[in-house]
């Protein structure tokens, strides 16, 4: 039985990288064992980890769902990304954008068209509605 999720993204600068995500993610990370190495909780028992070392080349996009893509999107601009468009297509009942970190690796979020839809995956996870 599968119980937990990591993902793990690498960056050649750990400092900076550090940094970005923080921005990113709007949010310290929750735990740093070791020098070059950090991790958030980025929903109950799922976590990004940040590692030092050599990004992989193909991987990805990690999509991440928001409540306001608005919101990211203006957020990946301040952090110098450049290019992204907010994506949707009728039949898929999200919008979403993908882009590529300054390490190589490819982070996407989406969010839902429909907010009941949304309201009731927030209460399945969080176990209660977000404020």
């Amino acid at each position: 039985m599968i119980i937990e999720m990591t993902f793990q993204i690498r960056v050649s600068d750990f400092q900076k990288g550090l940094q970005w995500y923080q921005l990113l993610l709007d949010k310290e990370p929750d735990f740093i064992p070791h020098e070059g190495f950090a991790e958030w909780e980025l929903v109950p028992g799922s976590w990004l980890q940040l590692a030092e070392g050599d990004p992989s080349e193909g991987s990805g996009p990690l999509r991440l769902g928001v409540t306001s893509i608005e919101d990211v999107y203006e957020k990946v601009k301040q952090l110098g990304i450049e290019g992204v468009t907010i994506q949707g297509r009728e039949e898929v009942p999200v919008k979403w954008c993908t882009f590529t970190d300054p390490w190589g690796n490819r982070i996407g979020f989406f969010e839902y068209q429909d907010k009941g839809e949304e309201a009731q995956t927030i209460a399945k996870v969080w176990g209660e509605k977000l404020v």
